[in-house]
C-alpha cells in the first residue's frame, strides 16, 4: 500500500492550475469518464473530447491517456481527441505519429480467458473481457460474487505466472512486464515528453504505478475522488473536477 501520507494527514490539496513544462498522464474510467456499470456504457462526451484538444494543443502535445483500456476502445471513448496513449496497464503504447506497440501475449492468458468464461457461465452479471494480452473479470453487477472471483484469479496467478492486477470490481490477469509506471516512464523518454515535469491522474490502485513514476521523474500524481493513502501529492473530486482543472490548465 502507497505510504505518502498516513490515515491522520492526508487532506490532499487541489494541484496547481499550470501548462508551462507538464506533461499530463490521464487514466480514463473514474478520471475522464464516469464508471459505469459495464465497460461499453462509456462512449464519447463533446466536453471531455473538446478539453481533452485544448490541452493538447495547449501542452504541444504533452498529453496521453494511460488506461486499463485497450487503446482501440481508448480511441473510443475519447473520439480519437489525443494522439499519444497506452492501454492495458502498460502492454500497448502509441506515440504521436506512430504506430501502436504491443507487448507479446503470454500464453497462459488463453487459459485464463477459459477459466473466466466457466467462472462467468452460471453468475448472472459478471462479465469477461479479452484484451488480447489479457484477460478481465468484470463483476461490478455481481457483487456478491466478488470473493470467489478474487479467489479464482489468485489460483490462476499462482498457476500461471500471469500478473494480477485488482481495480474496481475488477481483477485482471496480464501478462507479465509492463504497468501504469512503466508508461509513463517510457513516454518520458521520447519527445514530445522528454525534459518535462510529468503529472499522472489516476484514481484506482492501477494508477499508483503512474504516481510513483511521476515522482521519481520530478513530478507528481493527482488522486481523483476519495481521500485514501496514496503515492499522489495532489487531489480532485470527480470527473467534473477534473474536466473543470483541465479547461483551466488549457487556459493558463
Amino acid at each position: 500500500m502507497p505510504s505518502h501520507a498516513g490515515a491522520a494527514d492526508l487532506l490532499l490539496p487541489r494541484p496547481p492550475v499550470a501548462a508551462q513544462g507538464i506533461a499530463l498522464f490521464l487514466d480514463l474510467d473514474g478520471v475522464l469518464a464516469p464508471m459505469a456499470p459495464t465497460p461499453d456504457e462509456v462512449g464519447p462526451v463533446a466536453r471531455r473530447t473538446a478539453v481533452l484538444k485544448a490541452v493538447q494543443h495547449r501542452l504541444d502535445g504533452r498529453v496521453a491517456v494511460v488506461s486499463g483500456r485497450t487503446i482501440r476502445e481508448i480511441d473510443r471513448i475519447t473520439d480519437r481527441a489525443l494522439e499519444s496513449a497506452s492501454g492495458v496497464h502498460g502492454l500497448e503504447r502509441r506515440l504521436k505519429g506512430g504506430p501502436v506497440q504491443r507487448t507479446t501475449a503470454d500464453a497462459a492468458v488463453a487459459k485464463a480467458l477459459d477459466a473466466f468464461h466457466a467462472f462467468a457461465a452460471d453468475r448472472q452479471g459478471v462479465i469477461v473481457e479479452d484484451k488480447g494480452v489479457s484477460a478481465g473479470l468484470h463483476y461490478r453487477l455481481a457483487p456478491d460474487q466478488g470473493a470467489a472471483a478474487q479467489r479464482l484469479a489468485r489460483q490462476l496467478q499462482a498457476e500461471t505466472g500471469l500478473a494480477l492486477q485488482p481495480g474496481h470490481m475488477v481483477l485482471e490477469l496480464k501478462t507479465p512486464g509492463a504497468d501504469k509506471g512503466t508508461a509513463v516512464a517510457a513516454f518520458m523518454q521520447e519527445g514530445p515528453f522528454k525534459g518535462a515535469t510529468p503529472v499522472m491522474l489516476g484514481d484506482d490502485l492501477t494508477d499508483e504505478h503512474g504516481f510513483e513514476a511521476a515522482a521519481a521523474l520530478g513530478g507528481y500524481g493527482v488522486l481523483v475522488g476519495p481521500e485514501r493513502e496514496t503515492a499522489a501529492r495532489y487531489r480532485l473530486d470527480d470527473v467534473d473536477d477534473v474536466l473543470t482543472w483541465l479547461e483551466a490548465v488549457a487556459g493558463a
